[in-house]
C-alpha cells in the first residue's frame, strides 16, 4: 500500500490521507477515526507517531474512491490493511467526510522522503583503486576526478557500480545535475578514463539516458539497463563524459576567479543567500527584498525550487528540502510564499510564488536546503588529536604535497589564532561551528605531532580551509614554537547566534539627567564613562544616553555565557 498527505493549506508532516490501491488514489472517510488509526497512517508516511488528526475535509475534499471507512485500528498494526474496516471501496460517505492526520515532525530513522535525495557514500579510494585496478600512488587529484566519473555510476536504490554510463544515446550535461558546481575540467576526466580503460575492459550499464535537465539526481531521469553481455554493449557509442563549471567557492584558478568578481560586479549585490547551517551548502533561505533580508515560509516548498537555490548560489542540486525551521528561526520579514519553481529557471526570483503577509507564516516555517556540494578532499589534510571527543583538540595540518614530497603532519601557531580561524578549521573538518579558538593546548598534549608548519593564520571566516587564509607560508614566524602553544579547537553541531534588534534601540533612545546618588550601582559596573570618577559624588548629575534593547537568538543553540555559573556573583543592584 502507498500513501501521501494531500490538500491545502497544510505542512509537510499533515494532511489529508490518500491511499493508492488497486491502481487508484482514494481517500478515508472519518467515521469511528481515532488517534491509533493516525499513529499507524503516519508510521507509514515515515514519521514515528501522529499528534492528532481531522476530520470533515479539514485539508479539502478529495477526488476518486472513498477506499476505507470505519477504520478502527489499535496503534500497533503496521499496516492500515491489519485494521478492521468496512472493505475496500465500501463506504456510505462523500468527500466532505475525508479524514486527514497530522504527524509528529520527526522522520523513522532509515525512512526515505520524497523531499530528501539518498544518496550512500563511495567506496574509500585505496577500495576504488583495487577494484579499478589503479596505482597505488593515486593522488587527491585524481581522488576527485576519479570520484566525479564514478558518480556517473551511482544510483540512490543501486548503490555505485564500477562501470561506464553507457553513451549510446545523447546524453547532455545538463542531465547530470547533482555534480553541478564541481571543479574537474573534460581534459582530467578524460585522463582519469583513459587510466581505467587501459587496465580493464568497459561494462556498461545504462544507455538511453533521457533528462529534461530539471531532475534533482541522475536516478530520476528515464534510462534503460543493459542485460546480458554488458562488455559487448554500446558498440556505435562511447563513454558518457561531463565536463562541469566550477561554482564560486571552487574555482581554483585565478582566471575562474576574476571572472566571478566581474559577474558579481556586474549583479551587484547577490539576493540570496543561507544561513544558520553549520556545513557549506546547507542553512536557512534568505532572499533581499527592498534592501532588507527575509526568510521564505514553507508551504510546498519541495527539491525543484530547493536545487534552484542552491544551483544559484554556484552548488550542486538540492539533496533535502528542510521545512519547518530545521537550519533556526529567522527575523525581519516573509518575503515569499509558495515557491514553485520548475527546476529551469536560474534564479528563485523568477520562480512562480506568492508575496505575502506576516499573518499568513511564522518564523516557525523557515524554509531551509541541503545542497550537494563537490567532494575536494579538504577534511583529508586537517585532523584533531587529544580532545575528550571528536569535537576538540589541538589542530594538525597536512603540508608539503607538492613536487613527489610527502604529506607530513604538523602544528598551527597559537599566535594571533581566534573564532574565525576555528570557524574555518571546524568547517574544513566538517564539524561545524566553532565554540572556541584555544591558542594554548598544553592540555591536549597525546600526539607525537610536534612541529610547527604554520603560523600567520588569518582568516576571515567564510574560506574552506586553513590553506585559504592568508599565512607566512614557508617563511614560518612563531614566537613561542613549544607544542603548549599549538592552536586548538572546540567545534559544535549547532551554535548561537545573537542579533540585536537595531529599529527599537533607535525608536527607544531618549536623554536623561539623573542625580549622581542615584548612579552608585552603574558606577560599580564600569557602565559610566571614564570622567564619572572626576565627579564630586554624590552630588551634581551625568547626562545618559537611554534606550530598551531586545537580543534575538537566531542559531539553532542556547546561549549560554562564556564564564560558567560557579563563577557568578550576586549584586545587590539586581
Amino acid at each position: 500500500l502507498r500513501f501521501r498527505l494531500a490538500g491545502y493549506p497544510r505542512k509537510h508532516n499533515e494532511g489529508r490521507v490518500e491511499v493508492f490501491y488497486n491502481d487508484e488514489w482514494g481517500t478515508v472517510c472519518d467515521d469511528d477515526f481515532t488517534l491509533a488509526n493516525a499513529h499507524v497512517l503516519c508510521r507509514h508516511l515515515g514519521f514515528v507517531a501522529a499528534t492528532g488528526w481531522a476530520h470533515s475535509a479539514k485539508y479539502g475534499k478529495g477526488v476518486g474512491r472513498i477506499w476505507l471507512d470505519n477504520v478502527n485500528c489499535v496503534g500497533s498494526e503496521k499496516s492500515i490493511g491489519d485494521c478492521k474496516h468496512r472493505g475496500w471501496g465500501n463506504s456510505d460517505c462523500s468527500h466532505e467526510e475525508d479524514a486527514g492526520v497530522v504527524c509528529k515532525d520527526e522522520r523513522i530513522p532509515g525512512f526515505k522522503d520524497s523531499n530528501v535525495i539518498e544518496v550512500r557514500k563511495l567506496l574509500p579510494l585505496t577500495l576504488l583503486a583495487g577494484l579499478l585496478s589503479l596505482p597505488a600512488s593515486v593522488t587527491l587529484k585524481d581522488e576527485a576526478l576519479l570520484r566525479l566519473w564514478l558518480e556517473c555510476g551511482k544510483r540512490a536504490q543501486l548503490g555505485v557500480w564500477v562501470g561506464a554510463l553507457g553513451g549510446c544515446a545523447p546524453c547532455p550535461a545538463c542531465c547530470l545535475p547533482a555534480l553541478a558546481g564541481h571543479t574537474g575540467r573534460a581534459s582530467g576526466l578524460l585522463s582519469a578514463h583513459r587510466l581505467f580503460t587501459e587496465r580493464q575492459q568497459l561494462n556498461y550499464r545504462l544507455h538511453s539516458v533521457s533528462c529534461t535537465g530539471t531532475e534533482v539526481h541522475l536516478s530520476m531521469c528515464t534510462f534503460e539497463f543493459y542485460r546480458g553481455n554488458t562488455s559487448a554493449a554500446c558498440r556505435a557509442g562511447m563513454p558518457a563524459v561531463v565536463s562541469c563549471v566550477p561554482g564560486p567557492l571552487f574555482t581554483a584558478g585565478s582566471a575562474h576567479k576574476k571572472k566571478q568578481r566581474q559577474q558579481q560586479q556586474q549583479q551587484g549585490q547577490p539576493r540570496i543567500r543561507l544561513k544558520g547551517g553549520a556545513k557549506v551548502g546547507e542553512g536557512r533561505v534568505e532572499v533581499l527584498k527592498s534592501n532588507e533580508w527575509g526568510t521564505i515560509c514553507d508551504d510546498r516548498w519541495n527539491l525543484l525550487s530547493a536545487s534552484v537555490v542552491c544551483r544559484e548560489l554556484g552548488f550542486g542540486s538540492a539533496r533535502e528540502a528542510l521545512t519547518g525551521a530545521r537550519m533556526g528561526q529567522g527575523t525581519g520579514p516573509i518575503h515569499l510564499n509558495e515557491v514553485q519553481c520548475l527546476g529551469t529557471e536560474k534564479t528563485l526570483w523568477s520562480c512562480p510564488a506568492r508575496n505575502i503577509t506576516q499573518e499568513d507564516c511564522k518564523h516557525t516555517e523557515d524554509a531551509a536546503v541541503r545542497c550537494n556540494v563537490p567532494y575536494m578532499g579538504y577534511e583529508t589534510l586537517i585532523r584533531l588529536s587529544g580532545g575528550r571527543s571528536r569535537f576538540e583538540g589541538r589542530v594538525e595540518v597536512a603540508v608539503g604535497a607538492g613536487d613527489g614530497e610527502p604529506l607530513r603532519w604538523g602544528l598551527v601557531c597559537g599566535e594571533g589564532w581566534g573564532t574565525l580561524e576555528a570557524m574555518v578549521a571546524c568547517r574544513q573538518l566538517g564539524l561545524g561551528f566553532a565554540n572556541h579558538g584555544l591558542q594554548e593546548t598544553w592540555y591536549w598534549d597525546a600526539s607525537n605531532v610536534t612541529e610547527m608548519v604554520l603560523s600567520g593564520v588569518k582568516c576571515a571566516g567564510h574560506e574552506m580551509s586553513l590553506s585559504h587564509c592568508q599565512h607566512h607560508g614557508a617563511s614560518l614566524s612563531c614566537r613561542n614554537t613549544g607544542t603548549r602553544f599549538a592552536a586548538g579547537v572546540i567545534c559544535s553541531e549547532t551554535a548561537s547566534d545573537l542579533l540585536l534588534h537595531a529599529p527599537l534601540v533607535q525608536e527607544t533612545a531618549y536623554i536623561e539627567d539623573r542625580p549622581l546618588h542615584m548612579l552608585y550601582c552603574a558606577a560599580e559596573e564600569n557602565c559610566l564613562s571614564s570622567s564619572a570618577r572626576l565627579a564630586n559624588w554624590p552630588y551634581g548629575h551625568r547626562r545618559l544616553l537611554r534606550f530598551s534593547s531586545q537580543i534575538h537568538n537566531n542559531g539553532r543553540a542556547d546561549f549560554r555565557p562564556k564564564a560558567g555559573r560557579h563563577s557568578w556573583v550576586w549584586h545587590e543592584c539586581h
